[in-house]
């Protein structure tokens, strides 16, 4: 919201900053008529900076061209009244699911980064992007496939020349809460392509070190899954220190399904598979972890169940040999708004 509020305030100058940010901006807004049922359209925010172009620029191709690879609808979109009609073969104004209005939001997004990426007066302003995690309803496919796209146009935004030949990059910040589509997008703009220039980008997670202190901002690295292995982190310290609660085989139970599905498995076994003491160590995840065993009403761990969930900890991290953090230096953590 500052990052906005910096770019619209009064007295700054003219705007810079296109938003895809649904939390800041109501960009489209399903028009149901549940009454007859027959008008379903989507309302264009006619007064955002977002959609200011569209009137100036034939995107209906470009969006259609997008929109081909993801969905098998089309639509029509009414300039004069600002509105967006769909159909599907001999069926007229069809109402799309949430995933799928999704989907052509993204694909009127994609069409016109390409034209602020060709320098069109429509969008001369603009000298970054703030992207905000609209993917929620999208299933793991489109997710991905949509992420693939997006980091190409993202390149070519990375690598922009301006009238004169000289750089003219457009700076993008991206968040997403969404794990897979921020891995795919990091691992897509990382690789070092031989006809294409690198792409300097860095990665953060929004991190607090206890329920009281401040969020900061920490450097990720290379490893787009970092706030995974954070956790793994906190547990060997939590281990370290005695403060055990149950909600903490919660915790290992999570971080082990979530490295079963990164390797293809849909069994968190796979990750205790060959361990000597693997029955023990799965019924013992099954039976501990609840979902009664709230953070805000921590129940300290029996004696019995500090040391098994140490044998399973240290097994887990001896066999998949992850590179743990200090997470918590003896430094003050700069407050992510100073």
């Amino acid at each position: 919201m500052e990052f906005k509020d910096q770019g619209k305030r009064k007295g700054r100058g003219t705007p810079d900053t296109l938003y895809f940010n649904a939390y800041t901006e109501d960009l489209f807004v399903w028009h149901n008529d549940l009454d007859g049922d027959t008008d379903r359209h989507l309302t264009i925010n006619e007064n955002s900076s977002f959609c200011k172009g569209l009137t100036e620029l034939a995107l209906d191709e470009a969006i259609a061209g997008y929109l081909s690879r993801y969905a098998d609808f089309d639509f029509d979109i009414n300039y004069g009244k600002w509105v967006v009609t769909f159909r599907k073969g001999d069926n007229e104004r069809i109402k799309i699911s949430r995933g799928e209005e999704k989907i052509f939001i993204w694909c009127i997004f994609m069409a016109i980064c390409e034209r602020v990426i060709d320098g069109h007066p429509s969008y001369q302003w603009v000298k970054h992007l703030y992207i905000d995690d609209p993917i929620s309803s999208l299933d793991d496919n489109n997710a991905i496939a949509i992420a693939c796209d997006l980091a190409v146009l993202l390149r070519k935004a990375a690598a922009r020349r301006g009238a004169d030949g000289e750089r003219d990059p457009l700076r993008t910040i991206f968040s997403s809460h969404h794990a897979l589509f921020f891995n795919v997008i990091c691992n897509e703009l990382g690789r070092t392509r031989d006809d294409q220039e690198k792409v300097n980008i860095k990665r953060y997670f929004l991190h607090r070190p206890d329920s009281e202190g401040a969020f900061t901002l920490r450097a990720t690295g290379d490893t787009p899954y970092f706030q995974h292995v954070a956790i793994l982190a906190e547990l060997r310290k939590c281990l370290q220190v005695g403060t055990l609660y149950t909600y903490h085989f919660n915790a290992l139970r999570s971080i082990l399904e979530k490295t079963a599905s990164f390797l293809g498995h849909q069994d968190l076994r796979v990750c205790l598979a060959g361990l000597q003491d693997e029955a023990l160590y799965h019924r013992a995840l099954n039976l501990l972890s609840h979902g009664k065993y709230a953070i805000n009403e921590p129940v300290e761990m029996v004696d019995d169940n500090k040391e098994l969930f140490r044998r399973i900890l240290d097994d887990v991290l001896d066999r998949f040999q992850f590179a743990l953090p200090e997470l918590v230096s003896e430094a003050t953590p700069q407050r992510a708004n100073s």
